[in-house]
């Protein structure tokens, strides 16, 4: 006779997407911290789980030191020195206690009392858990992990910067600017061989000087006299008396172009830095060269000033930074985190730092010995051949491709990536960036291009907060190179 038939139950079939979600649950409840509902850590249950995750890890190898095979049956009966894991913040290990039980986990102090065979020293007793046999699974990681916050500084929420104003009339590449010191007027120096001098407010031209025989890479204008001076690929250095709108010194020295230069705030000595490798300081009255800052390899493209030591800060093709001393007219130290040329660099108005350029990274030093502070949490990934920063902490870092970043001096966060745009008649590879600065409030920005124009950038008003938000996640591990 045939066998009594067991009725099956109808079984509700699912679907391929349903049962991957139901999985994806399970495993999120089991292995994922952030579905664990801990309590915020305290000190008593963070030593207990790392004494635990020590025992787990290291249990063979203290049992194997601390009990001999002939001796292993014979190991209950007699006390011997346990192998209780002592831990950072407990007591010193001369003071453990020796008769405890194997593989004890260390979890607190309780009151003194004395050991056996401890010649009637007394001791911290100590309270503890045996751990069961070696074939105990270990526990998930996710259960005793502690959380900790990032020390990285929260960015300070900045306003976004828009172009305003788009200025024509030089007849080549923009290559340097510089801001008179009354803030109502900027220059410009062009590879068409002349310098611009432009209205602040209104952007219109108010003077044309010409001079040079080939394109101006460097100036800089004095607070202290009426001087203007610039510097070019002619490998020549003028002096301009701008009440008189003529050349009146010109220094003489430079074997080949002249890339940047730069004017000390205290005395009354100018520094250049061209292709060929040195770094020159000249009086500025007697037209003598004072001093040769030889010692870099390759062209010294960027340079600033200090009123103390390291007066004199250098940047060059050949991947380095140099402090130099201007008493003597030696290196002080050099700086050899880059990997690429140092085009540009750019001091804090405020702070004893500065941040250097490279078309690898922008990193942060502090001044004056020159200790490495971080990178920026971005990477532009372009030749950058100008930077400037404002005394409300946002540094502007302008790109070979046109590439226009801006960012959070204290944390290194790149909270805008702008582009500009290529004028009418230009090439699409005319959209460099040659030099740029901010005017003496740090609420405008002035931007040389490759495009024959210069851009000026202000901050936009109606944003808020909430119309852009601070996107910030903080870096989980921190580069200390």
């Amino acid at each position: 006779m045939p066998g009594p038939t067991v009725e099956m139950e109808a079984v509700e079939p699912q679907s391929l997407k349903k049962l991957s979600f139901k999985s994806l649950k399970r495993a999120l409840d089991l292995f994922s911290p952030l579905h664990s509902h801990l309590a915020p850590p305290d000190p008593e249950s963070k030593r207990i789980r790392i004494s635990h995750k020590v025992n787990i890890e290291y249990r063979g190898i203290n049992a194997a030191a601390n009990q001999p095979p002939r001796q292993a049956n014979a190991v209950a009966q007699t006390p011997v020195a346990s192998n209780a894991l002592a831990l950072p913040g407990l007591e010193d290990s001369s003071d453990r206690q020796k008769g405890g039980a194997q593989n004890a986990l260390v979890v607190g102090p309780s009151i003194q009392s004395k050991a056996p065979n401890d010649g009637g020293l007394p001791s911290k007793s100590i309270t503890a858990f045996s751990a069961s046999g070696s074939s105990e699974r270990n526990l998930s990681t996710a259960a005793i992990m502690e959380r900790i916050p990032s020390k990285w500084p929260r960015p300070l929420w900045h306003a976004p910067w828009k172009t305003y104003r788009v200025i024509s009339g030089h007849l080549g590449w923009v290559r340097s600017i510089a801001f008179d010191p009354s803030n109502t007027w900027f220059c410009t120096g062009s590879a068409d061989r002349t310098i611009k001098i432009w209205d602040v407010a209104s952007g219109r031209l108010k003077l044309t000087l010409t001079g040079h025989i080939e394109q101006i890479r460097g100036l800089a204008v004095s607070s202290k006299h009426t001087y203007m001076f610039s510097a070019g690929d002619d490998k020549q250095v003028k002096c301009w008396d701008l009440e008189q709108n003529k050349v009146i010194r010109s220094y003489h020295g430079h074997l080949s172009g002249v890339y940047c230069l730069a004017l000390h705030p205290t005395i009354d000595v100018l520094l250049t830095g061209g292709r060929d490798s040195v770094c020159r300081v000249w009086d500025i009255r007697s037209k003598q060269q004072i001093y040769a800052l030889s010692g870099h390899d390759n062209t010294v493209c960027s340079v600033f000033t200090r009123p103390t030591d390291p007066q004199v800060v250098t940047g060059s093709h050949d991947t380095t930074i140099k402090f130099w001393d201007l008493r003597f007219g030696k290196t002080m130290s050099t700086l050899t985190h880059h990997k690429k040329s140092v085009r540009a660099m750019a001091q804090h108005p405020t702070e004893n730092c500065f941040a250097s350029a490279s078309a690898d990274n922008i990193k942060k030093f502090n001044l004056p010995r020159g200790e490495f502070l971080h990178n920026m949490l971005s990477q532009q990934k372009t030749i950058i051949n100008a930077m400037a920063v404002n005394e409300e902490g946002v540094m502007a870092t302008g790109g070979d491709n046109g590439s226009m970043w801006f960012w959070d001096w204290k944390s290194g966060h790149n909270f805008q990536q702008s582009q500009t745009i290529v004028q009418p008649g230009s090439l699409d590879s005319e959209a460099g960036i040659y030099a740029l600065s901010y005017d003496l409030t740090g609420s405008r920005l002035v931007t040389c291009e490759a495009d024959k124009t210069i851009k000026m950038w202000k901050q936009d008003e109606t944003a808020t907060p909430e119309t852009h938000p601070l996107n910030f996640k903080p870096p989980k591990d921190i580069r200390r190179f």
